[in-house]
């Protein structure tokens, strides 16, 4: 059957092609996103729903990049819908109610504290934050959250977790890298900022990331809750969340809150795991 798109979804594949890190990845996304959002199935699930975000404005994190608009939006669309945000712990611990909504933000982009950040607190909605701590040890000429704006986010309420030491897929080393991976930044967040973290969000997050000596690794070092970047398909033993991209439209996030994604997974990740 031959898909017929309108000038508004070729407007947005071309804008996607154009991105320096999107490109095929990004068009690609969005053609899953759009096709299940159309055809999809909603999710008869009861419990919370963790939404994953990474950067807010920070064009170069390609297709985990939600722009400031956008994500002020899909705040005040769920609020609109009835929705409560609530920690993701919240979540975790209970499993929630089928209106409970958390924020977390992986890779620890610097626009969690410029942008986002605001965003929330003016509606009093608490968030989690994942850092790579080589990223915020070496800045990233600017693109990361240095160890004292991670500080300020604790501060301001904000959950502190790890992201491992260089994000690296898991899948493709081996248990003792893994240890240090995981162990190594669990270190140096608490001397850099005292903060001593109990939870994981795992590297790309797909089922394919994250081999059961990760996981085991992971349990080893203290951490009992992981968090997946996926839902149905996360790897056994993980605590679901739904990755909201940089090409989710009001429908699409709309699709996403009824679980229209809830068994899909990022293709690119999902390829080159296997």
């Amino acid at each position: 059957m031959e898909i017929r798109f309108g000038l508004g979804i070729r407007a947005r594949l071309a804008s996607l092609a154009s991105d320096v890190r999107g490109g095929a990845e990004g068009a690609r996304v969005f053609l899953d996103r759009h096709a299940l959002a159309t055809g999809g199935r909603d999710s008869e699930r009861a419990a919370g729903r963790i939404l994953c975000y990474h950067s807010v404005g920070q064009p170069r994190w390609g297709i985990n990049d939600v722009d400031e608009g956008r994500f002020r939006q899909q705040i005040e669309s769920a609020l609109d819908a009835g929705y409560r945000f609530v920690p993701a712990a919240d979540i975790v611990r209970t499993g929630g109610g089928p209106l409970d909504l958390s924020v977390t933000f992986d890779d620890g982009p610097r626009s969690v504290l410029t942008a986002a950040a605001p965003i929330l607190a003016s509606y009093d909605i608490p968030f989690s934050v994942f850092v790579v701590s080589d990223w915020s040890e070496d800045g990233l000429g600017g693109d990361a959250l240095s160890w004292a704006e991670v500080s300020r986010l604790a501060e301001l309420g904000a959950e502190i977790g790890n992201h491992s030491a260089s994000h690296p897929d898991f899948s493709r080393i081996g248990k003792e890298q893994a240890v240090h991976e995981i162990g190594s930044a669990q270190e140096l967040i608490e001397r850099r900022t005292g903060i001593r973290t109990s939870t994981f969000a795992i590297p790309w997050g797909q089922s394919g990331n994250w081999p059961v000596r990760a996981h085991e690794a992971a349990l080893e070092l203290g951490y009992e809750v992981i968090y997946a970047q996926a839902e149905e398909t996360r790897s056994p033993g993980t605590a679901a969340r739904s990755f909201v991209t940089r090409v989710d439209s009001p429908r699409i996030f709309d699709a996403l809150l009824r679980g229209r994604y809830d068994r899909w997974e990022e293709w690119i990740w999902r390829r080159s795991a296997g």
